[in-house]
């Protein structure tokens, strides 16, 4: 009996013991973290950045379409960043209206925007300056930058293709693109529906071009190690050939969008 009970205040001692290493070594992450953060300030109060780069994932809605972007921020001082910007987007004309062939009762084939000529992609790649207009006052303040960019607009051009009824009322099913051949098919009441995504890849056209952008960065991520942010912004873009994105509308080489995206990223 006194063996287990000497065994049983072992084991509590042992325990306590391994509690109180468990919440030391907890107060001294919560120590090193508060450290650093102490440390972050003092450099960003004395004009010095506590971070070197900074990476960002962004999801992108545009008046005329939408895309992705990936940025990698190389930084100078808290006031200033020199930024390197990829997106891949899709444009949308304003005239683009999808909709889908019926009887009234039973929809046929999938939905297709009537009169569409191309898909219009675009692989952006940028370079641009990130400037501190107003920072945090704390934690839970909101830290405010001007972002200009610019540089190089790749455009890709796929071919929209249809499914359509060719000859009309015969039954059998035809996969076509615009042209002057087929202009009467592809503009008629024989069409099916769109022949999808993955169709019409072989047949892009690459149209090289340029573009500018200016916005406002408004980052509330409650530390300075992450970034939670909103871009709100203009963008210009030219293309020295003329984009066709709907058979009998005017093909443009200029566009210009508003756009707003959501940033989420890290500083390192």
């Amino acid at each position: 009996m006194k063996s287990i009970t000497i065994l049983f205040i072992s084991c509590l001692v042992a325990l306590g013991v391994s509690a109180q290493e468990r919440v030391s070594e907890k107060e001294k992450r919560k120590q090193a973290k508060r450290d650093k953060i102490n440390q972050v300030i003092r450099l960003e109060e004395e004009g010095e950045s506590a971070f070197k780069k900074h990476s960002l994932l962004g999801f992108k809605f545009s008046t005329d379409g939408y895309g992705i972007s990936w940025e990698k921020g190389k930084i100078k001082s808290p006031y200033k960043t020199t930024l390197y910007q990829i997106e891949l987007n899709e444009k949308k004309h304003r005239k683009e209206s999808k909709q889908s062939r019926s009887d009234g009762a039973v929809v046929f084939g999938n939905p297709f925007i009537y009169g569409k000529q191309n898909n219009f992609y675009q692989l952006k790649l940028g370079i641009g300056q990130q400037y501190m207009l107003g920072g945090k006052a704390n934690k839970n303040g909101v830290a405010v930058y001007v972002v200009m960019a610019g540089g190089l607009s790749i455009g890709l051009l796929k071919p929209y293709f249809l499914d359509v009824e060719s000859p009309p009322n015969s039954g059998q099913v035809k996969t076509i693109k615009y042209s002057q051949a087929d202009s009467a098919t592809f503009m008629g009441n024989s069409i099916l529906g769109a022949a999808g995504f993955f169709t019409g890849w072989g047949d892009v056209k690459i149209a090289p071009g340029a573009h500018a952008k200016t916005a406002l960065r408004f980052d509330w991520g409650r530390f300075n190690n992450t970034i939670s942010a909103a871009e709100v912004g203009f963008n210009l873009e030219f293309y020295p050939t003329k984009i066709e994105q709907m058979v009998g509308l005017k093909a443009n080489t200029l566009f210009f969008n508003g756009y707003i995206s959501f940033l989420f990223g890290s500083r390192k």
